[in-house]
């Protein structure tokens, strides 16, 4: 196995010594310099603690020999698309993975509204405090009986959500007092 650590953490701008200060706990900068060069083993443990200070799940920091990993070879400016001067990897979700809230994802294998089968739509988990900013976005939203509803956040009050399903003639569905409201964050779709 290829560990990508020393990847990671340049293309997030960090240095061994940042990356060691956000392990939990901390740890050295020599520490995390012998596990990016291989001349220290990289265990579970480890690549939990590093995919954390990272902020990328624990499986990115390392890839089969035999596979090559995506890479990010341009970017799609008002100009148009310019070729980066250099190659680097593609960190699906690094963005999204950095705050620490729980993701989840939501399979679409019946289009409605917007989204087609296939879709994959991934939300982030937040505290029904946290709704304001949620209101007009699309959510997911745990009900009794091991049920969700899912659709665009249209009312809060007193505990209670009013959420729209996507697609024509659905009607609002309230949901009292949910546990958590997981809040849509990127929609992927193949080509």
């Amino acid at each position: 196995m290829i560990n990508r650590i020393r990847a990671i953490r340049k293309d997030k701008g960090m240095t061994l010594s940042d990356v060691a200060a956000a392990c939990d706990p901390p740890t050295t900068a020599q520490t995390i310099g012998r596990l990016e060069t291989g001349m220290r083993n990289l265990s579970l443990k480890w690549m939990e603690r590093i995919g954390a200070a990272l902020g990328v799940e624990p499986e990115m920091l390392v890839r089969s020999e035999g596979l090559a990993a995506p890479q990010i070879v341009a970017v799609l400016t008002e100009k148009g698309a310019e070729a980066l001067s250099s190659p680097r990897d593609a960190l699906l979700m690094s963005e999204l993975a950095t705050n620490g809230d729980a993701l989840m994802v939501l399979d679409i294998v019946a289009s409605a509204g917007e989204y087609r089968i296939g879709d994959q739509l991934w939300l982030r988990q937040a505290e029904p405090s946290d709704a304001a900013r949620a209101v007009n976005r699309d959510v997911l939203v745990p009900r009794k009986g091991g049920r969700f509803a899912f659709g665009r956040l249209i009312d809060r009050r007193e505990g209670m959500v009013g959420i729209l399903p996507p697609g024509a003639g659905q009607k609002q569905l309230v949901v009292d007092d949910p546990a958590w409201i997981a809040v849509a964050e990127m929609l992927v779709r193949r080509l």
